[in-house]
């Protein structure tokens, strides 16, 4: 993948002197942004979201919550996982050494080393290793939860997350620029800038970058982020647009903390117990969109799209040696001193995604019924080359010193510059294809002006081969799978509707067993009942919704003695719960966001934990999954003469989490909170502060084991500049 660098360098310089971001053109459902829109009157050229047809959020049965760029700019929200915690009933996961959105919806996280359920702009954008996904380029969020895998395909049953970028928009030139400063010597910038070039072309740049320290000792990072395109509309009926996706980033992998005999708290949050030596993990993504769009008469249009990314992960890391059962001869803490046994890895990952797509939408009628029809294909390739040797501390025993060959740190006083020798044989060392082909269809009949019925389903096909270069064994999987759908809503006023829905999904896994047989996909079925207020993203919006999911065929150990260290499809999960969802800008300049979840998932058979091999029993809890969590956030605006001014709070809660499978060390619950403010002295200028954690409290977003935990920051101050011409 060395056609990368042939862009990094302008890219990066681009960015570096100002790197202009992109906002996104007005969809078939959405008004065009207000404040960019220019006093004359002009036609706004928009495009529909794949997927979607013509059917509004308002009339989808099934529970949508949507986060706009405007609350992001509010907020000072920066990273996409940020923007998820303003989402009922997502779950933060193991971020993979702070390089991974690790997230669950509804209690299901899926793949642990890829971030399914994310699309961008109709495009998987969970595939692959590119980090974690930055908001500078984000217009829209739409987090669709439920079922839904009769249209998007295979994945988790909990949800979709839908991303909209910032686009060329034709008819208007407009920008945006932005400095901002905050602890940790961190900097940033941030720019945006819309060139309509005539009545039908136009381009547009948006990014940033970032650097900085961290609270994590010896942490320092490095971030551009560039999105630029074009869009070309030679009719009102007629659009094409292009993107390109690209990012640097350079920083040290980071387990984070640990529990010292299960107990949190004992070293400092920012330790850290990985060897500054190791230098930086290389993050690189290098992407391509096409889209087209025609009417074709009427109500009905064609789409279609082409999508290629490539990612790049590469770098070494050390990491503390896992104990889970506390017998492994390698791991030297509490035995019995304050030495820390580490790993040392190395890591050279690539993939690249190739997308290619088309769909027709539009709606009929018959007598006075409407449908509103969905009907497409899509196919894709997926390749993983994966790169991994691992060096293991010797074993030790009990009484002796703790030596240079256990590659281990003290905890209270890491003392580094230690390096670890890696294995001849490789670790992993596979080259892997994924193809897969599908087609989807929808109907959502209107029966009435009250009544909508929606029924749909997809057939995939998938086909998946890897090679072990190890032992050059090569192994194949096909599997085919139709997942249909149904839902319906009733509007009981112009402003309340009730929704219920069915979906069945899957999900491939990878692997094979010990009889080198691939393991059958995991199979999900989800429900979903809820009452909605207004359309999601509106000025009055809100929804509540119960639900309950299940899904077999996850992977668990062999209990055979015979097998260890290799998997079975053995395992099955249930997750049911409530959430709630309200957003408002009321009178009085008053705007509101709350959020709550109840969450009741669970293991419902007994199993091996398959990395561990520890003990699962029907009733033990999912990971990192939280009973209960909820958001409140607040903004009061007001004008003093000419000028505006705004106060905001906001408080996080979550609840207590299981932090290991197969044990019962967790993670406690905690409430952080927030304050905003922001003061506009001319109409092109806003400059606002916020304080993060702002009772600087102790806390923990999620783990993999004791030994890997993601400690939360502490307090942190952040100022902004803004601009906009």
């Amino acid at each position: 993948m060395k056609k990368m660098s042939a862009v990094k360098g302008a890219l990066i310089a681009g960015v570096a002197m100002g790197a202009m971001p992109i906002t996104a053109w007005a969809q078939s459902a959405a008004p065009a942004e207000e404040e960019a829109a220019p006093a004359e009157e002009m036609v706004v050229i928009g495009q529909r979201q794949q997927y979607r047809g013509d059917v509004p959020l308002a009339s989808i049965p099934q529970s949508v919550q949507v986060i706009d760029a405007k609350t992001l700019q509010n907020l000072n929200i920066t990273r996409f996982d940020a923007a998820l915690d303003l989402s009922s009933g997502v779950s933060r996961q193991n971020n993979f050494g702070g390089l991974f959105d690790g997230f669950a919806i509804r209690g299901f996280a899926g793949d642990e080393n890829f971030a399914g359920g994310v699309l961008v702009n109709g495009f998987n954008g969970g595939r692959g290793y590119g980090g974690p996904r930055d908001a500078s380029n984000i217009e829209k969020i739409e987090i669709l939860k439920g079922p839904n895998g009769a249209v998007f395909g295979r994945g988790e049953p909990g949800g979709t997350i839908s991303i909209t970028t910032k686009k060329a928009k034709v008819g208007d030139t407009f920008g945006t620029f932005a400095v901002q400063g905050g602890s940790w010597n961190t900097y940033r910038v941030e720019a945006d800038y819309n060139l309509s070039l005539s009545d039908t072309v136009a381009i547009r740049l948006n990014g940033a970058a970032q650097d900085g320290d961290s609270f994590r000792d010896t942490i320092h990072q490095t971030l551009y982020t560039a999105n630029p395109s074009i869009l070309f509309a030679p009719s009102k009926d007629t659009s094409i647009s292009y993107e390109l996706e690209f990012m640097h980033n350079r920083v040290p992998f980071d387990r984070g903390t640990i529990a010292v005999n299960n107990k949190l708290g004992v070293v400092d949050r920012s330790t850290f117990f990985g060897e500054p030596g190791d230098g930086d993990m290389r993050v690189d993504v290098l992407g391509h969109q096409v889209q087209f769009q025609q009417k074709l008469g009427g109500d009905w249009y064609f789409l279609a799209g082409f999508g290629y990314r490539e990612t790049e992960f590469k770098g070494f890391s050390s990491e503390a040696e896992l104990d889970p059962l506390g017998t492994n001869r390698r791991q030297t803490l509490g035995k019995p001193g304050n030495f820390l046994a580490r790993q040392r890895r190395s890591r050279d990952y690539s993939t690249d995604n190739l997308v290619v797509r088309g769909e027709i939408s539009g709606k009929f009628y018959t007598g006075g019924i409407t449908h509103h029809v969905l009907l497409g294909a899509d196919w894709d390739r997926f390749r993983i080359d994966l790169l991994q040797l691992r060096g293991r501390p010797a074993n030790y025993t009990a009484g002796t010193p703790v030596t240079a060959a256990n590659y281990a740190v003290d905890i209270f006083n890491p003392v580094y510059g230690q390096t670890l020798a890696l294995g001849a044989t490789p670790l992993t060392n596979t080259y892997e294809t994924q193809k897969a082909w599908g087609v989807y269809f929808q109907d959502q009949i209107d029966l009435g002006e009250r009544l909508k019925v929606r029924v749909g389903g997809r057939y995939d096909n998938y086909r998946q081969t890897v090679l072990n270069r190890n032992n050059n064994r090569t192994t194949n999987v096909h599997i085919k799978q139709f997942s249909p759908t149904a839902g319906a809503l009733y509007e009981i006023n112009d402003d309340l509707s009730i929704f219920a829905g069915y979906g069945e999904g899957f999900r491939p896994n990878s692997g094979v067993d010990a009889a080198s047989r691939p393991f059958p996909a995991e199979m999900s079925k989800s429900y979903e009942v809820g009452l909605r207020l207004g359309e999601p993203g509106g000025a009055l919006s809100g929804s509540i919704a119960a639900f309950t999911m299940k899904k077999n065929n996850i992977l668990t150990a062999d209990t055979n003695p015979a097998n260890a260290g290799f998997s079975i499809a053995g395992g099955a999960a249930r997750s049911r719960g409530v959430e709630v969802d309200f957003n408002a800008n009321l009178p009085g300049d008053i705007s509101i966001i709350a959020t709550y979840a109840f969450l009741d998932a669970e293991w419902t058979t007994s199993a091996g934990d398959k990395d561990f091999g520890l003990a699962i029993n029907p009733g033990d809890r999912l990971i990192n999954i939280p009973k209960h969590a909820a958001n409140l956030i607040v903004n009061k605006g007001f004008t003093l003469g000419e000028q505006r001014f705004t106060l905001g709070a906001g408080v996080n809660y979550v609840g207590k989490r299981l932090g290991e499978t197969g044990t019962t060390f967790e993670l406690p619950g905690y409430i952080i909170a927030r304050a905003m403010a922001s003061y506009e002295p001319a109409d092109n200028i806003k400059l606002t502060a916020d304080v993060t954690n702002l009772f600087d409290k102790e806390f923990y977003t999620a783990s993999y084991s004791r030994f890997w935990i993601a400690p939360g920051a502490p307090r942190a101050f952040n100022v902004r500049a803004t601009f906009t011409f």
